[in-house]
């Protein structure tokens, strides 16, 4: 039950961006059937090099893709009583939404607020900004992919050590 509580975290985690991934590539291929200006080559450059390092290096490599591994390193810590409560959640654990301080919480829900705030601002845009908009957002997300992927293989090795806190409440750590 321990093993399908970590499993389940992380690979949920990651369907969810994928899931995303896929569905804003249609708009980025449909983008890719209007004739673009230099300008609008060049905001489509600038932003996907932007959304690479503001989301996929800052926000998910540093940050969001470590704490997922930490966070779902719980259910497998034999001592802990706790982890059968939260396996059906797994995924909603490791993304910080329960069995996380109330500073986690918050900032988990406050960041998929402006997330989602930025998401129907974004369906408003004429293509073919918006598909440029939506190639920078891909390639933030499959840089974020890659980050969890990479940490989750970081993290089997032999005293593999969380850059990052897991911040579960009353000051628990994974162990």
């Amino acid at each position: 039950m321990k093993a399908f509580g970590y499993y389940w975290g992380i690979t949920g985690v990651l369907v969810i961006l994928l899931f995303a991934i896929i569905r804003l590539s249609f708009r980025v291929f449909d983008m890719l059937s209007y004739p673009l200006s230099v300008w609008q080559w060049l905001g489509l450059v600038m932003f996907a090099l932007y959304m690479a390092y503001a989301e996929g290096y800052k926000g998910f490599h540093l940050n969001f893709a470590p704490r997922v591994i930490t966070r779902a390193r719980f259910f497998l810590d034999k001592n802990n009583l706790k982890r059968s409560r939260y396996v059906i959640l797994a995924p909603l654990l490791c993304m910080g939404y329960i069995h996380a301080t109330k500073k986690r919480k918050l900032v988990s829900f406050l960041l998929t607020s402006a997330i989602v705030l930025l998401v129907l601002l974004v369906s408003r845009l004429p293509q073919p900004w918006r598909g440029i908009v939506d190639v920078g957002v891909v390639l933030g997300l499959f840089l974020g992919v890659t980050s969890i992927v990479y940490f989750w293989i970081q993290s089997l090795k032999e005293g593999w050590v969380s850059p990052i806190p897991a911040d579960f409440p009353g000051g628990e750590q994974e162990k």
